[in-house]
């Protein structure tokens, strides 16, 4: 093993450190000194070592991470596109990253006059009145659009509409939001091909059910085209339409969500607008809503005097408060960059390019893979594991084994409609040189799990770290220094 290819403690020497800190500033007299109750009796038993050995370490760490910069990333319903580094460049501008939200609106102009283009530009792209950018993530956006629904019922006095229809093939945070929310969550059937059973759906239908939670493209990739007979069913009943924009991707600049009959839409912004995401974040989940809903979006908001200038409001009217102050703001800065750099005729490309992809893949690779549904996708489609399924190779096998080829895998076993689900989105940045590569791979694979399937079982075979205990990992977790070090020992 190389020397740093070694953990962090076993770097470490006694004595050995990489600090000097300074002497007290501010005299002798102790009053600036920390109080002696608040002082650790143990020495914190870090690593001893130098900063250039820790440089070197986590240098190297980065450089056995995976990412979209790295390599292809088709994981399906996350759409881990290519991010134009300028847009992080923008982010970064000092004039912007060092506002801070408590100074005067007249200092902040441009700060406030960003935001307020950009709920303009997605209510555009969205065809909805008005947005909020208050929510931190796609979730906390769900859980926002989900409150609008509520007090748009409560404030008619309709208090018993506790129900939300979420089909089964829909992405988990729906159900937990709207649990969380306080709602009840009511299933739908979908069909073979994913979309909505408007039969099963319509006896649903009854004045305690508040709306409808969907995502179109479904989570197949397959676009509802009865959208707008669920859109009149939904609203006859009394109940409102909440569209989950994870697959906004595809549509953009093509078709708009308020124009499928949708009263709500939350934005994963870090998705469909630019920004690196994988890791847990940054998000932010903007919310949109018809004009019948606007008073319910949540304070603060940015609105436009008449003289021009940009200034905070609020409105009693509104659910509440759902953040701290404007949310996370160098999301937005990136998407505003990124919707102006690309304008109106780059949109219109995104949802198309984006499309093709995804059925180059499709079509290239069914010869191999089961697809359970045929026809034309959208965004992304999923495999039903290999079409050979005789040597007992699984999805999970073959999602291992392309590690080996320097492939991320895509999404796997999920949706949970197939037992073997493999989802795959190419999104519209990558050429069609990187898809060959990958339809070439993905062959290969497929024709090891037929000659030599014990290798495809045992893989990766070729990373730094190899088929792991994830069994055992999760029932005894190592989440300290400590617990890792003795380990080690």
């Amino acid at each position: 093993m190389k020397y740093y290819d070694k953990l962090i403690f076993e770097l470490s020497r006694p004595g050995r450190k990489g600090y000097e800190l300074p002497a007290n500033a501010f005299g002798t007299d102790g009053a600036a000194e920390i109080p002696a109750d608040l002082k650790r009796t143990e020495p914190l038993d870090l690593p001893e070592v130098s900063e250039l050995d820790v440089v070197r370490h986590y240098t190297n760490l980065s450089n056995k991470n995976f990412g979209v910069d790295t390599g292809f990333y088709p994981l399906g319903s996350c759409t881990m596109k290519y991010n134009p580094k300028i847009n992080e460049e923008l982010s970064a501008m000092p004039e912007f990253a060092g506002v801070h939200p408590l100074q005067p609106a007249e200092t902040a102009q441009g700060a406030l006059e960003l935001y307020y283009n950009l709920q303009h530009a997605l209510s555009s792209l969205a065809g909805l009145e008005e947005f909020t950018l208050n929510p931190f993530a796609g979730a906390h956006g769900e859980l926002t659009g989900l409150m609008v629904m509520r007090s748009y019922h409560e404030s008619r006095g309709d208090h018993k509409r506790t129900k939300v229809i979420v089909p089964d093939s829909a992405h988990g945070t729906n159900p937990a939001s709207a649990m969380v929310a306080g709602l009840e969550v009511v299933t739908v059937k979908s069909r073979p091909n994913g979309s909505v059973d408007v039969e099963d759906l319509k006896p649903l239908l009854d004045d305690t059910v508040a709306g409808i939670m969907m995502t179109n493209p479904n989570t197949l990739g397959m676009f509802e085209t009865e959208i707008m007979e669920i859109a009149k069913l939904v609203h006859e009943a009394g109940g409102l339409l909440y569209y989950d924009g994870a697959n906004f991707n595809p549509l953009l600049g093509k078709v708009r969500p308020g124009d499928m009959g949708f009263d709500i839409m939350h934005i994963n912004l870090h998705k469909t607008f630019s920004t690196p995401h994988g890791g847990g974040g940054p998000g932010s989940g903007p919310v949109g809503v018809g004009k019948h809903l606007v008073q319910f979006l949540p304070n603060p908001r940015v609105r436009k005097g008449e003289d021009g200038k940009f200034f905070v409001d609020t409105d009693d009217r509104a659910l509440g408060t759902i953040s701290t102050f404007f949310g996370n703001f160098g999301v937005m800065m990136r998407a505003y960059a990124y919707i102006l750099t690309l304008g109106k005729e780059g949109i219109r490309q995104v949802g198309p390019l984006a499309t093709l992809n995804a059925n180059y893949i499709k079509e290239s690779l069914k010869d191999d893979y089961l697809l359970p549904i045929d026809g034309v996708c959208k965004h992304e489609f999923v495999f039903d594991g290999l079409k050979d399924k005789s040597t007992g190779v699984t999805t999970l096998n073959v999602a291992k084994r392309l590690l080996d080829y320097g492939f991320h895998a895509p999404t796997i076993y999920f949706p949970l409609l197939f037992h073997e689900s493999m989802m795959i989105e190419p999104t519209e940045t990558e050429s069609k040189e990187t898809l060959d590569e990958f339809i070439d791979v993905m062959h290969t694979v497929a024709r090891e799990a037929r000659e030599t399937p014990d290798e495809v079982k045992n893989a990766p075979l070729t990373t730094l770290v190899r088929k792991l205990d994830e069994t055992g990992a999760a029932k005894n977790p190592v989440l300290t220094y400590k617990a890792l070090k003795k380990n080690a020992q």
